[in-house]
């Protein structure tokens, strides 16, 4: 087998380093790859599959070796103070066959401008539904090529086996930031003389901590990678969920870890739901039990919300209990659906109640299990379900699959309500838990619709307000843990006040900017201010006029050319579009939308039609048991040892609390 020259080595570690905007593999630097890579956690008997990989590039500046990876590749683990054992030995497990496969990636922009892709042949084993039960210091170590080897630290967190919440009930605010929030408040909340005379319930929360989003491979992450480091404790890469990417083909063959849910059913024993805004195979809730390098396997990852992981031996997390939200494209037969069949008559056959509307989601009991699908694609938002409702017979959404408009619809506080005693019901005196997604603040902030997005949050503070008040009149409140917080953050803020009436009246874009106000000019919000025949009914801690003259000069940091008039849309807004004599992906400010406004340039390539995410840490919101340890700055994942840690989710041991042998290894051996 040949050696690495110096010359060789040099080049291959200026290119990977020099690889930011494409990467051979995501978290392996080197031509040998452990996965779960180097800096990762677990929790003690946490499942998880291990795959190595050797690279062998057949061009590009990291060549080598003629193309030909080494076979021959093996790999030790070793636990700090002992001695290295082989996998097969440390972990009671038989030697997998080799694999072998090849993929091509882009070293840089300028090689997939020429077409030039480098070509990577690939040696590679995986070890399936493996677990490590000690706390301690690890390293994992591929040696390849004769004298080359990688090598992964793992910690494996401290052992917390006392379950100290019984339930535990995360909201999460996609997209959501501090900027954000705070301008929702000064939206829906009112002040004199600076001082609020009404608070969201976030600001009541005891405890407020921030977490940090990065992605494994990337400062800059998307809602599938980043929910997943929430809910499993391991980081991802984008478009990634529930596994370590590696190089082959098949988006479901990739090394899993195992995520909060399936280890709380199979030690608890306890009941689970997810409740969404979103569709519900979009990335936040179907990360609960999705496994798949990409989000938009939508049918496929329905199905092993369903029945769990089917292609490998996983955990069964048993299905949801509760499953609420939009979506209907992945149950109703037909291509969107896992082949092709109809996913309602699946549930249903599984014992599941279905409930397609508003009004049968309340009429619903509490015994079964119950999937609510109440619109095909997301369900609209809570600024057209209440205040522009004309809206909505605009929309070809009918769950049934018709050209009708969905028009009895659930919110999230309905759906999360009901989630709540269904779970309360089910899960008994084993507990559950429950994320609650307000999925379109981030949705609307993609199209800078800022007043729609943060009607959106205003509805997730409003269910986190009736839900702790629900909790308190079951006798479940001091019992359950309530966090809210987001996946990621979107660059908007809010900077100044606009007299929209003045920058109307203006004939020029540069005329039309002096309407902006700032600091002292900004004055104050006209949003709770009542206004001469406009009544929304939509009741206390929401605005009482969306469209008042003087209103919030707000943006994003990173977003296409728009138009900007700061006036509420009273329709979906679509800020940027192509133009007659220009090619479909040169994007220029609609002239229809904000025909009033003037004219921002944008920051993004000219192929973006919507803005972006960003690097800012989101808050935390804690009350409950564990609050205290929720303060803080930390990483996306501690949120999940946190949760497992308060639910006592880590075993020393193949067994359950309960004494039965869950036939998994790992147990540490001198």
């Amino acid at each position: 087998m040949g050696k690495l020259s110096t010359l060789a080595v040099a080049a291959a570690s200026l290119s990977v380093a020099a690889a930011q905007t494409f990467q051979r593999l995501g978290a392996c630097p080197d031509l040998g790859c452990v996965l779960p890579p180097d800096q990762t956690d677990f929790l003690p008997g946490q499942y998880f599959d291990l795959r190595l990989e050797v690279h062998a590039p057949v061009n590009g500046s990291e060549a080598f070796n003629s193309g030909v990876p080494d076979e021959k590749f093996s790999v030790t683990i070793t636990k700090e103070g002992h001695k290295p054992r082989s996998i097969t030995k440390f972990f009671d497990v038989s030697e997998p066959e080799l694999e072998k496969w090849n993929f091509h990636w882009y070293e840089d922009l300028f090689a997939q401008d020429a077409h030039a892709p480098s070509v990577v042949n690939v040696a590679s084993k995986i070890y399936r539904r493996i677990a490590i039960y000690e706390p301690g210091n690890y390293a994992v170590t591929l040696k390849y090529y004769g004298n080359q080897t990688t090598t992964a630290n793992w910690v494996v967190r401290p052992l917390h086996t006392q379950k100290k919440a019984k339930n535990v009930i995360l909201f999460i605010g996609d997209g959501m930031t501090t900027n954000m929030i705070t301008a929702a408040r000064l939206l829906g909340h009112k002040s004199i003389n600076g001082k609020y005379q009404s608070l969201l319930q976030m600001d009541k929360f005891p405890v407020v901590g921030h977490q940090m989003t990065h992605s494994m491979d990337s400062f800059i992450t998307d809602s599938a990678n980043s929910a997943s480091a929430l809910y499993s404790g391991h980081k991802s890469s984008v478009n990634a969920m529930g596994v370590y990417v590696d190089s082959s083909a098949d988006f479901f063959d990739d090394p899993k870890v195992e995520t909060i849910v399936e280890i709380l059913k199979r030690t608890w024993d306890s009941a689970w739901g997810a409740v969404s805004t979103a569709f519900i195979s979009d990335a936040t809730p179907i990360a609960l039990t999705g496994h798949s390098r990409s989000r938009y396997a939508y049918g496929s990852l329905i199905d092993q919300g369903l029945h769990s992981v089917t292609n490998y031996t996983w955990t069964n997390q048993g299905g949801p209990d509760v499953w609420f939200g939009g979506g209907a494209e992945q149950f109703l037969p037909g291509s969107g659906s896992y082949q092709g069949k109809d996913y309602y008559e699946e549930f249903a056959n599984a014992g599941y109640d279905i409930s397609l509307n508003k009004t049968s989601l309340l009429e619903l009991g509490n015994s079964s299990r119950a999937l609510g699908i109440f619109c095909r694609s997301n369900l609209p938002v809570w600024l057209d379900r209440n205040v522009f409702t004309e809206n909505l017979d605009t929309f070809k959404n009918d769950p049934l699959g018709s050209d009708d408009p969905a028009l009895d619809l659930p919110g999230l506080k309905e759906m999360t309500l009901k989630a709540v005693d269904i779970l309360h019901k089910r899960g008994g005196e084993k507990g559950f838990f429950l994320m609650s997604e307000g999925a379109s603040i981030d949705k609307q902030m993609h199209t800078l619709d800022y007043d729609r997005a943060l009607g959106d949050l205003l509805e997730l503070d409003d269910t986190v307000r009736a839900t702790i008040a629900h909790l308190k009149a079951i006798g479940e409140l001091e019992r359950t843990l309530v966090l809210v917080t987001a996946d990621h953050g979107h660059g908007f803020d809010v900077f100044g006040g606009v007299d929209t009436k003045y920058l109307s009246a203006q004939g020029t874009d540069r005329e039309k900017r002096n309407a902006v106000g700032t600091y002292q000019l900004s004055g104050l919000s006209q949003y709770t201010v009542p206004a001469e025949g406009v009544s929304y009914g939509t009741g206390p801690h929401f605005p009482l006029n969306w469209d008042p003259r003087y209103t919030l000069a707000q943006g994003l940091g990173a977003n296409p050319d728009r138009r900007e008039d700061y006036r509420v849309h009273r329709a979906p807004r679509l800020p940027a579009e192509s133009a007659p004599g220009f090619a479909k992906d040169d994007l220029f400010a609609s002239a229809k939308d904000s025909p009033d406004g003037f004219v921002v340039n944008g920051t993004l390539p000219v192929s973006e039609a919507q803005g972006v995410h960003s690097l800012t840490d989101v808050a935390v919101f804690a009350m409950g048991p564990c609050q205290d340890s929720f303060g803080g700055v930390y990483g996306n994942i501690d949120l999940f040892y946190k949760m497992a840690n308060c639910l006592g989710l880590a075993r020393p041991d193949a067994k359950s609390p309960a004494g039965e042998d869950e036939e998994c290894s790992g147990v540490e051996e001198d």
